[in-house]
């Protein structure tokens, strides 16, 4: 069972743009309602208060870090691959399967590279005694691999399965006995030894040291003239640059437009007060964006549908049914025989061969082969989101009032390039030229146009772990740490002024009272037409309501339309001056009326006033990074104050989690739980009963040996939550799980056999493992209710007895999985650590407390924080 099985998911993505319908006049923000983590990997970012010569990040795809990877997900380690032993549960056991991405490091680091290895060993001891020894060669340029980046993740714990797996090469013991030589002797799933991931550093001109060279494996071998990539070391070159300009030198090949829309066939059409709508390309289009969500929760909010019909009806006025039926009324439009259509096709996409889906994934990353990276002064690096949003409908976050919107279709006629002088431009995929070429070598991104649902600027940027990404990551939190030099002159100067007897001093200190001890961001008030969502700045007084003696209850819509509601005790001069705030004025009115500066005849409240006093105390300080000051200083109390120092790695996973999510709670990052919750707990509690389920039957082993391990404490009492109908319904599942992975296996070695000109495997052979199945199931039958249980060959009682152990601590560790689990459900952790947790934090807390940081940082954040991992246990923000 995967781990991906136990995450929420949100299908919520943005659509895209589409042009040459009608006008929508731009309005608010928003992309959806997913939380903000998923927000900063959307296929295009938005930046509201930012002019294109201030915007310097993309938030984009990662480039490989400097340092090994290893599993996506975050498993724990108590217990290893040797755990999978056939023989030490009553039936086959498999290991959890790998996260996504993996597969290839896999092949190198199971039973294929030892045997592998083991022949290269023996091929060149022969060769040898053929020939003299060839010269050798300097050592490449290669990043040191991890061996055991991609070792089986334990957390998922063993299935009980009623077949016995084929049988692994055992591994040539080496001189040296090590903990996992006795499994290795049994015919175990041998344990990768675990090794510190190296630092050092490939060899580049800033510092000349070099990796050593990996060990060649035999394998796949890679292409002629292909290079694994070199990192770019930018925190450790010289900086040449001023600060203004970004790069010398640009060139890139544009972006990817979607492809143009292709007409359904003539029998799939939509219907209209039961009749067919023969609709012309145009309008059939926009109605397959509603169609292909009808069964979403989109579908179902009167404000969407509300939207969308109001921007299809203004399409159908250009391009009306071509029978001349005239749509007048939303609720007598039926969808149905196009979501239908659309669902057929998603099946026949997932029913595709590996070898077809393959296949399709090489002509597509072929095709964006030279869009993925860009030459920026001399050096390739990765761009983020290259590919331009196809046409749909605006989702927006939380209540939008824009939801359902048409979004155009972008065409090259929208879009601006920014690019090196003298270098060739590049020509779009579609026919049109682009809107205009600059070479703006003061800002960062490639490409830029305004998306018409809210008039937002959409960029395309360098992807995450670029070094112009990484130079404004590093630059935002030494600034925000830097500010730790500063923070109690300034609390010391708002405090005093909280008594201030000018209004407007009192207001400004009141507001960064807020800003600092409750992490609120700093606000522009919105336009009628943008959802109403507020800051510190902008609140206005129905948002605060005072509860004596000193208890201020706010009650907004903050950012992303997520609702931020706080009971908090406060400093009895700040209750005051709320009070005094609220005098005479209406619920509507600003309360901070003073601090604000109005735009007009916008309504937006400038912020710059606060801003500007800010930074008398310290160049380039905002309100933005007392918010990342706050975070990670709050974080890193939490971490040191919290972490266990005996602990289980899962123990100090959990410490970790719950410092983080201390930090989301503070700045706001909420979120409703997830609607799949539930769903995914109901699942990890079977999967737990699984694990129990494995114990009992090697409990029932020891009791058939010999029954003085029944009067043993530890052995003697039954598992409480497996009942004899949960069992009979486990083993019944876990023989149709197995049937299915043997049809599969044999359809895919049967493919391979035949595109290796080989012919396939006849049917009997399949049937004879299903019948293999049936009888090893029909075996275990007879076990059940007798207390009873056999291995499959005889193993000494210790052996059993260690692997009860083992299962043990793997129910402990999965149990505080479950726990962190809980707590997390409406707590959103992932835009703290993207953005306001100062990455050497955790790096420094990892290297401390021994824990592997990719069970926490996934493959992008290690990629986009690669200057962060080169600090040592010591370190502190």
């Amino acid at each position: 069972m995967s781990s991906d099985a136990y995450m929420s998911s949100d299908d919520d993505r943005p659509l895209g743009s589409l042009q040459n319908g009608h006008k929508v006049s731009p309005a608010g923000v928003g992309q959806n309602g997913r939380s903000k983590e998923e927000a900063s990997d959307s296929p295009m970012s938005e930046d509201e208060d930012m002019p294109l010569s201030q915007v310097t990040a993309p938030k984009s795809q990662p480039v490989t870090p400097a340092k090994s990877l290893r599993n996506k997900r975050a498993v724990p380690v108590e217990s290893s691959s040797d755990d999978n032993d056939d023989d030490d549960y009553p039936l086959a056991s498999s290991p959890a399967k790998q996260s996504a991405g993996t597969s290839k490091v896999s092949t190198a680091n199971g039973h294929k590279a030892v045997k592998a290895e083991n022949d290269d060993k023996r091929s060149s001891a022969s060769a040898k005694k053929k020939r003299a020894p060839a010269k050798k060669e300097p050592p490449q340029k290669k990043m040191k691999r991890d061996p055991d980046a991609s070792e089986p993740s334990a957390s998922q714990g063993e299935e009980f399965k009623p077949v016995k797996k084929e049988k692994v090469p055992k591994k040539r013991k080496s001189k040296v006995k090590d903990e996992t030589d006795a499994d290795v002797e049994d015919g175990e799933t041998p344990k990768p030894v675990k090794k510190k991931a190296t630092t050092k550093k490939v060899k580049d001109e800033a510092n000349g040291s070099e990796t050593p060279q990996p060990k060649k494996k035999r394998g796949k071998v890679k292409d002629e003239g292909e290079e694994e990539e070199e990192v770019y070391r930018w925190w450790e070159a010289q900086q040449n640059n001023d600060g203004e300009v970004k790069w010398q030198t640009l060139e890139h090949n544009g972006v990817i437009f979607p492809p143009p829309y292709e007409s359904l066939p003539s029998d799939v059409k939509m219907r209209y007060k039961g009749k067919e709508v023969d609709l012309p390309q145009e309008s059939e289009e926009v109605a397959g964006f509603y169609a292909a969500m009808l069964e979403t929760e989109h579908a179902q909010d009167a404000t969407f549908n509300k939207n969308f019909f109001e921007d299809w009806l203004k399409v159908l006025q250009e391009h009306p049914p071509r029978n001349k039926i005239k749509i007048t009324k939303f609720d007598d439009c039926d969808f149905r025989p196009m979501f239908e259509h659309f669902e057929a096709e998603k099946a026949k996409k997932k029913a595709l061969s590996n070898a077809e889906k393959k296949e399709l994934k090489k002509q597509k990353d072929s095709f964006e082969e030279k869009y993925v990276s860009c030459l920026l002064d001399s050096r390739k690096e990765k761009v983020g989101n290259f590919r331009v949003e196809p046409p749909g409908l605006f989702r927006g976050r939380g209540d939008h009032p824009k939801k359902g919107a048409l979004k155009f279709r972008v065409r090259p006629e929208d879009i601006t390039i920014n690019i090196g002088e003298g270098v060739p431009i590049p020509v779009p995929n579609m026919p049109g030229n682009w809107k205009g070429i600059v070479h703006d070598q003061t800002v960062t991104w490639l490409a830029n146009w305004v998306e018409n649902v809210n008039g937002n600027y959409k960029y395309v940027f360098l992807a995450a772990g670029s070094s112009l990404k990484g130079q404004s990551d590093m630059q935002k939190f030494e600034k925000a740490r830097e500010l730790k030099n500063h923070v109690d002159r300034i609390r010391k100067d708002y405090s005093a002024d909280l008594r201030s007897k000018v209004m407007a001093d009192r207001q400004r200190a009141t507001a960064m009272y807020f800003i600092d001890k409750l992490a609120l961001r700093a606000g522009n008030e919105k336009g009628e037409d943008e959802a109403d969502t507020v800051g510190c700045c902008s609140l206005r007084c129905e948002h605060i309501t005072l509860e004596a003696p000193d208890f201020l209850i706010f009650d907004f819509l903050g950012k992303d339309s997520i609702r931020y509601y706080n009971r908090v005790s406060v400093d009895p001069q700040v209750f005051k001056n709320i009070k005094l705030f609220k005098e005479n004025k209406e619920d509507s009115d600003n309360l901070f009326d003073r601090v604000n500066v109005m735009q007009r005849p916008l309504n937006i409240c400038n912020t710059s006033l606060l801003n500007k006093h800010l930074a008398s105390y310290m160049k380039g300080l905002t309100a933005k990074v007392f918010r990342t000051y706050n975070a990670s200083i709050t974080f890193q109390q939490q971490l040191d104050e919290g972490t266990p120092a005996d602990a289980t790695v899962q123990e100090k996973l959990n410490a970790y989690n719950h410092a983080n999510r201390m930090v989301a709670i503070l700045c706001n990052h909420q979120r409703s739980a997830p609607k799949t919750h539930e769903q995914s707990m109901g699942k990890m509690r079977d999967r737990l009963r699984s694990l129990k389920y494995d114990r009992m039957k090697l409990r029932h082993v020891l009791f058939s040996m010999d029954p003085k391990y029944k009067k043993q404490k530890r052995y003697a009492d039954d598992e409480s939550d497996l009942d004899d109908d949960w069992i009979e319904e486990h083993e019944d599942s876990l023989q149709k799980k197995e049937i299915e992975k043997a049809e599969k296996k044999f359809t895919k070695d049967n493919e391979k056999l035949v595109q290796e000109g080989n012919n396939a495997q006849p049917d009997s052979v399949l049937q004879e493992k299903i019948e293999a199945i049936e009888n090893e199931c029909k075996r275990i039958a007879k076990e059940r209710g007798t207390g009873k249980a056999k291995l499959k060959r005889e193993r000494a009682p210790e052996k059993i007895e260690e692997a009860i152990q083992k299962l043990d601590e793997r129910i402990k560790t999965f149990k505080l999985q479950m726990d962190d689990r809980e707590a997390g459900k409406e707590v959103a952790l992932g835009t703290s650590k993207i953005n306001y947790l100062d990455p050497r934090i955790t790096a420094a807390w990892c290297s401390a407390h021994n824990v592997p940081i990719e069970k926490i940082f996934s493959k992008t954040l290690l990629a986009k924080f690669p200057w962060a991992m080169e600090v040592d246990d010591t370190w502190k923000f």
